[in-house]
Parts: structure tokens; sequence; C-alpha cells
């Protein structure tokens, strides 16, 4: 018998690796996501489908699930790493870049999305809180299956692209303050929901200043200690250590784990561990996410979507209709085109993951009723199968309405052959230009891009000599004539942006000097952990020149002065330069021991002093 009971138990975890690593690339085959795809197939093999047949076809039992209660554990780790790597992506440079659309549309879409769900809610006779936690759970879209939707089409750098991922940034943001609802309307007392939320926000804040107090002590010095063993496994060790401790202590407070791990994910953003970390726990994020889907797909009751489809495909063309009208008119607000808004509201229309989420803690919490929160679930499940036909139906659209006005005939410009090595400088703001004029006093040839096209048609009709062009792309850096440059300039002020570039450079040139401007010293660190040749912080640079103004000032002798500068200018690109090739080993530990993790780079050449 305890074999038996033993089989079982591994049989529900085969199938779980059986839909990883053979139903699901099938079905991706077909454009379906992982998401997707998870869901179906725990749909298939949950109690209302397949399972149900077992009393009639016994066999069947192999191929089914029979405790979802283990898979409801792995789920539950599912969402929390899920939070985690949102935290590790939510860099304070990234909230900054697209604050006007993160802060300002998100944060209206949100609210505005809930109210007008929550009113109707209580219109058709929910419960005040109930009817609240409905409409913030739909308000939400789907991270999972829209951005690898658009990933895949290479479409997340268009306008409408970053306009819905800044719309699902606010929204991932939102998940926190509505776990901290559900535990406040869950320790309701006597109906009052003031002193729930009251106990709810001080067991978070009690939970979250410990973890961030012991974090910012703590985090970068073990990552460091791990990092100089050299030993992959144990990194890996502790990643997940800091993922599910962090959770684990948040729990033992009353509050979500889901909400420690998004708080330590947001420590560690700013960190020179970031990539590496994010890198590592990609894998088991991609497995115990699936393992959510797949649990959330258990639950969905087929039998009562048979017997009332009407309501559900109502309910879901409601919620579609409804989001679509409150996002555009948004989107309009904020000076992007009907195109754009509306292919940006057709992917947003849908409900996402976090609704699976929320629903399950509430009906937990006896906050929203069994019926409710089930029906909820299904309906979700059936809005986020529709994101690729919303989108086809967003290009189609497209297709016939759009006006395409003329190209400007400045940005049809190619850059010219090189006749010799030149400077490729990237970037044509303020520093850029005063890079290329420093370089054309010096008679150095040199081509300057920059992939702002109202700038760049503005000052090529002034009689810049400066080229419009991605130089995120392999072929446009080819056209630049990157494998024959002498060196490459980066000016960017987006740091983002910026490292990427120089992984691509490197890789199309290992011998080439990359001379990059970084905001600080960690920053030129990660640099350096590219494979930049020199980075130059901000930071550091404005610090010197300050110290020389006020040496000379105060007549310390010139030549002494400049001395020191320089001396100092060396210890510090020194010790900038050898903490970005422990940085590089780390990266490369790590690639060794997950060879497909693309986000790691190529192989770095040492930088240069």
């Amino acid at each position: 018998m305890a074999a038996a009971v033993e089989l079982a138990a591994y049989k529900d975890v085969l199938i779980i690796l059986a839909s990883t690593a053979v139903t699901v690339p099938l079905l991706k085959r077909l454009g379906i996501s992982p998401a997707l795809a998870f869901l179906g197939i725990g749909v298939l093999v949950g109690p209302t489908a397949l399972g149900g047949l077992t009393g009639s076809f016994p066999w069947l039992s192999w191929v089914t699930v029979s405790d979802s209660k283990q898979i409801g554990t792995f789920a539950e780790l599912g969402v929390v790493f899920l939070l985690f790597l949102i935290g590790l992506e939510l860099s304070y440079e990234r909230l900054t870049r697209m604050k006007r659309l993160v802060l300002g549309l998100g944060s209206l879409q949100v609210v505005g999305t809930a109210a007008v769900i929550a009113f109707v809610a209580w219109w058709v006779g929910q419960p005040v809180a109930a009817a609240v936690l409905v409409g913030g759970a739909l308000a939400l879209s789907s991270t999972a299956v829209v951005v690898e939707h658009l990933a895949e089409q290479k479409r997340l750098t268009t306008t409408s692209g970053r306009t819905t991922f800044a719309v699902l940034l606010m929204q991932d943001l939102a998940v926190i303050p509505l776990l901290f609802l559900i535990g406040a309307l869950s320790q309701r007392q006597e109906g009052s929901v003031a002193l729930g939320l009251a106990m709810a926000i001080g067991q978070g804040a009690i939970a979250i200043l410990l973890v961030v107090a012991v974090g910012r002590r703590v985090l970068r010095p073990f990552l460091r200690q791990v990092s100089a063993l050299h030993e992959p496994q144990v990194f890996m060790a502790a990643a997940i250590l800091i993922v599910v401790g962090t959770a684990v202590v948040t729990a033992a407070f009353g509050v979500s784990m889901a909400l420690g791990a998004f708080v330590a994910g947001l420590l560690l953003a700013e960190t020179e561990y970031r990539r590496a970390i994010e890198a590592t726990l990609q894998p088991f994020k991609g497995i115990l996410l699936g393992a959510f889907f797949f649990s959330v797909g258990l639950s969905i009751d087929l039998g009562a979507l048979v017997g009332a489809p009407m309501a559900y495909a109502l309910a879901v063309t409601a919620l579609i209709a409804v989001k679509i009208v409150i996002i555009v008119p948004l989107v309009r607000a904020f000076g992007l085109s009907w195109l754009v808004a509306i292919r940006s509201a057709l992917l947003l229309g849908p409900a996402g993951e976090f609704a699976f989420v929320t629903m399950g803690q509430a009906t937990a919490a006896g906050v929203v009723s069994a019926e409710t929160g089930a029906f909820i679930i299904t309906m979700t499940a059936i809005s986020m199968a529709t994101v690729p036909l919303l989108d086809r139906l967003g290009g189609w659209i497209a297709d016939r309405v759009a006006v395409k006005a003329p190209p400007d005939p400045e940005l049809q410009v190619g850059p010219p052959a090189a006749a010799g090595k030149r400077v490729i400088v990237v970037g044509y703001g303020r520093v850029g230009q005063l890079v290329c004029e420093m370089l054309a006093r010096h008679q150095v040839p040199f081509l300057a891009v920059d992939s702002d096209p109202r700038e760049i048609a503005h000052l090529r009709r002034q009689g810049h000599n400066v080229y419009f062009g991605d130089a995120n792309s392999e072929l446009f850096l080819e056209q630049c004539g990157i494998r024959d440059a002498a060196s490459l300039v980066l000016t960017l002020h987006t740091g983002g942006a910026l490292d990427e570039i120089a992984q691509i450079a490197r890789a199309l040139n290992p011998t080439l000097t990359i001379i990059a401007r970084a905001r600080d010293a960690d920053h030129a660190k990660q640099l350096y952990s590219l494979g930049v040749t020199d980075a130059v912080p901000e930071t550091i640079e404005a610090s010197l020149q300050l110290s020389e103004a006020v040496l000379f000032d105060l007549g310390v002798p010139a030549g002494k002065v400049i001395a020191s500068v320089h001396e100092r200018r060396d210890i510090f690109r020194k010790e900038l330069q050898e903490a970005g090739i422990d940085d590089a080993r780390v990266r490369n530990a790590v690639r060794t021991a997950h060879p497909d993790a693309a986000t790691l780079g190529q192989a770095l050449p040492p930088p240069r002093s």
C-alpha cells in the first residue's frame, strides 16, 4: 500500500513535468502561450474532465491528478517566484524612465476599471467587500500572457507595446495593496473594515520593515561572499533561500508570502547581482508558475461552464468591453494615437493571473463566496485565452485604418560607408554633441547616431552630421561599421539600453574599445562586467572636477592638482574594473550551470586599464 501511495505522488509530479517538457512545447508551436497551455492541460486532467471518467475507465487515473493539494504547494511557490522577479524588474531606473505612463496612465486604468467593475458587482448583488475585491482582481490583466505574446512578435519596443507594458507594470504594483486589502477584510471584527485594515497594515509594515532592514545590511554582503566561491550551485541555493526565506518571514506575520518575495526583489533590483539572480531563478519560475496555472486549471468546473455557456460568454464580453471603453480614452488623453489606444486596450481587456491569486485568497478568507470565486476564476481563464484573438483583431484594424505618413527624407539617409577606422558615437544629446565636437576639433573621423526621429530630423536640417537608427540592432551596428571601428562611445542616459548595446557591440567585435557613460560607481561596475573598456561615472567625475576647482581656487599648484586628480581617477577605475571582473566571473559561472540563459550575454574579455 505504501508503494502505491508513493507512486500516486510521483505520478502527479510526472504529469506536470511531462506537460513542461512535451505538451507545452507542442502547443507553443500552434501559437498557444505556455500559461494558457498549462491552464488547458490542468482542465483536461482535472476532476471535471478526464478525472470524472475514472469510474468508468480506471486506467485514466494514471493520467489524471489525484492530489491537487500537493500541487497547490508548488503553485503557491510559483506566485512567490513571479512576484520576486517582478520586483527584480521594477528597478528605479525603469520606473522613472516610464513614470508618466506607469504612474499616470497605469494608475488611472487600475483605479477607474476597479471602481466600475466593483460597482457592477455590487449592483448585481455582491456584498461591498466582495465587490471591491472582484473589481480589483478583474481590473488587472495578464502579464504572463501579454508580455510573452508581445515578445514573440518583437513588439515590446513599439509604441503600443511600451504603453501596454507600462500599464502592466502598474498593475503588478497594484497587486500588493490588493493583497493587503484581502488581509484587512479577512480580519474584520464586528464588521469593522477599518480595524481589519489597520491590523493588516500594521502586520505588513512590521514584516516589510524587518525584511528591508535585514536585507539592506545582509543581502549584498551575503551574495558577495557566495559569489567569491565561484560555485554555481551555491549561488543558486543562495538565490532560492532569499526568495523563500523572505516569503516565510512575511508569512510568519500573517502577510502574503508573495509580498515578502516582492520586497526582496525590489531590494536586489539595484544591485550588481540582479542579472545573475534573474537568470538563475528563471527556470524555477517557469516550472513553478506552470504548476500554478496547472492548479488553476484543476479548479475550473467544466460542468458549470457547459451548464451556463451564455452566462460566461456575456460576462467575458462585458468585462473586455468595459475595460476597452475605459482604456481607450485614457490612452488618448496621454497624447497617444487612436491605433495605439485600441491595440493596447484589446491586449489589456482580458483579466489576468492575479485574479486567480486574489480570488483564491479571498475565497479561503471567506470574503468572497466559493460560488462567486469559482465563477470569476473560470471567467478569467476564458478571457485570457482570447488575448491572441483580440490582438489579431487589433492588427486587422491597424491594417485598415492606419494612415501612413510619408517618411521624413532626413531619416532615410543611411550612415555612409567608412573610408577607414572611425569612432562611432551612440547618443546625440548634449553629451554626445560635445564628444563629437571634440573629435572634430582633433580631426578624428567619427559617425554619430541616435534613435530619436524628431530630434535627428531637426538637427540634420540644421546641418548636424548625425544619422537616425537603433543601435540595439546588430544589423544597424554592422551598417555603421562596428567590426572595423576604432572605438565605440556610448553617451546614452538610459542604463538599460546602454548595457544592451555594449553587450551586442562586444559580441560583434571582441577587440573593440568601448567607452561608456555611467550613472554612478555601481553602474560602472556593471559596465565593466559586460566588457566595456572604460566607464565614466558621472558622480565620480563631478566629484573630481569639484575637487580640482576647489584646489585651484585655494592656490595649490596646477601640476600637483592635475596629477592628484589623475591619480585618484586611476584608483577609482582600477577598483571598479576589478569589481566588474568579479561580477563577470559570477555571471559566467551561472551561465555554465544554465547555458541557455540568454540574459547573461556573451563571453566577456577582461576590460583593459
